[in-house]
């Protein structure tokens, strides 16, 4: 069960706007810019991710679902956080659905303003059985700096 959830332009225009503050040092509530290899063609591919710290450790959570930037990092299995010069280069790897309930209810309660139409309805407020339904909608990654 998968889904890639495509941004409307206004949301695009703004991930770019996000993206583009982050590489200047610039955070717009905790973004980052994301810069994984592509699956197919091996070049540097970036969007503005919103990393989460989570109780024991560093998350990046697709609110579109199975984004490009998804399938990139399930076969690079890793990529590079930016904000201004700082640049973290991390490993990944992808949780399980039935592993992110909380987490994901933690990036909702955090990015919820943010990310609501991608999520359903379902808030950081919502039942633990809408948690498990979405669940497989969205992947999470934990990271690892290298």
């Amino acid at each position: 069960m998968s889904q890639n959830l495509k941004p409307s332009r206004f949301t695009a225009g703004f991930n770019s706007f996000v993206g583009w503050l982050a590489r200047r040092g610039i955070s717009l509530a905790g973004a980052a810019d994301l810069s994984v290899r592509g699956r197919t063609s091996g070049e540097w591919r970036r969007v503005p991710v919103n990393p989460m710290t989570f109780e024991d450790g560093r998350y990046l959570v697709s609110a579109q679902g199975d984004s490009a930037w998804v399938r990139n990092m399930r076969a690079a299995g890793g990529g590079e956080l930016r904000v201004g010069r700082r640049t973290r280069t991390f490993t990944a790897v992808e949780l399980p659905p039935a592993e992110t309930t909380d987490l994901l209810r933690a990036y909702l309660a955090r990015w919820g303003w943010e990310v609501k139409p991608f999520f359903g309805g379902v808030t950081a407020d919502s039942t633990d059985e809408e948690f498990r339904t979405i669940a497989p909608l969205h992947p999470v990654f934990r990271i690892t700096e290298a």
